[in-house]
């Protein structure tokens, strides 16, 4: 029996390496693996999915999939496949010229950000207003590419349900430079802008960001998740059994994957120290830092359902399992 021809569209994130080489093949699925990497490359992921379903299945933005879910009009569903997972604290830019030392001091300042409801932005704003008491309302926002001038990507319009002070960078300079010059206090989002390994006054917001990221880990057990795996749904309605495939087959890449992180004796990544990280990812983490499935994701995925609400980006609270179709595990 032929196998179903399917095109998905990742990152090329460690985990997904043995599925993209074809150590693991997803049953009944020829899967052609289209990869593209960075931010940059996952914005493009998202516009060209949601903007043109130009592929059978793809890493999506976890704001766009959970808010075009609750508004009806979904044309993918998701599996409980969690390809990026990131902690925000440390990707908060100041200039120190600026006056700001905390996060509370950002209120009723200007703030950067590259899109208002990307994934990255509402964690960091979710962050910063749980952790940090900070009141969110006072920030006029300018939205923007981070070291380009002109908007981020092609994003589909995610719709706001409350008012938000919110602005298009029209100044024809980056955030970056913006926030160099002074015309911005901060940037929040996916990213440093490039403007921080140049010059000396942009700083972290939060620089001891690697022991606040653990401690808040150890309380909150949320490890932000980004990006989901979403499928078209006119593929899944056709051939249900996809969705238990594509989680198997990256269920089992991820699991090699790690196998192959444990294995010292030569290092796989550029990390001189990589035995110390993986000893410190066992204790913190429980041997797993990027667990897929319903139970694996729920922490993370109902704090970002509630700062979503929060926001203004969706109407309702959703119980998580309602975002996901059934998948069944075979391994």
């Amino acid at each position: 029996m032929a196998k179903l021809q399917l095109s998905f569209a990742c990152g090329l994130y460690d985990r997904m390496l043995p599925l993209y080489r074809g150590e693991v093949r997803p049953d009944g699925i020829d899967l052609n693996f289209i990869p593209l990497d960075g931010s940059y490359g996952a914005r493009a992921i998202f516009d060209r999915m949601v903007g043109g379903r130009e592929f059978d299945a793809s890493e999506m933005s976890s704001v766009e999939f959970i808010s075009s879910y609750l508004r009806g009009d979904c044309p993918f569903v998701a599996i409980p496949v969690f390809p990026s997972r990131i902690f925000r604290h440390s990707m908060m830019a100041i200039n120190r010229k600026s006056g700001i030392k905390t996060p509370k001091d950002l209120e009723g300042r200007r703030v950067g950000v590259p899109i208002y409801t990307m994934t990255a932005a509402v964690t960091a704003r979710g962050v910063l207003q749980h952790e940090y008491d900070l009141d969110l309302s006072t920030i006029q926002w300018v939205q923007g590419a981070l070291n380009v001038p002109g908007p981020h990507g092609e994003p589909t319009p995610v719709p706001l349900l409350k008012p938000v002070k919110l602005e298009d960078n029209k100044s024809n300079r980056s955030l970056g430079q913006m926030l160099v010059d002074g015309d911005i206090a901060a940037t929040v989002g996916s990213a440093m802008p490039d403007v921080f390994r140049s010059n000396p006054d942009i700083v972290r917001l939060i620089p001891n960001y690697r022991n606040v990221e653990r401690d808040y880990y150890k309380r909150t057990k949320i490890f932000p998740i980004m990006h989901v795996v979403a499928i078209r749904r006119d593929i899944y309605e056709r051939y249900p059994f996809v969705a238990s495939s594509l989680y198997n087959a990256m269920l089992k890449s991820k699991k090699l994957q790690l196998e192959k992180m444990h294995d010292t004796g030569t290092l796989f990544y550029m990390v001189p120290w990589l035995h110390s990280e993986v000893d410190e990812m066992e204790d913190l983490f429980g041997g797993d830092p990027f667990p897929y499935g319903i139970e694996g994701g729920r922490p993370s995925l109902e704090a970002l359902v509630m700062w979503l609400h929060e926001q203004g980006v969706i109407a309702k609270r959703v119980p998580i399992e309602d975002l996901f179709v059934p998948v069944f595990e075979s391994l």
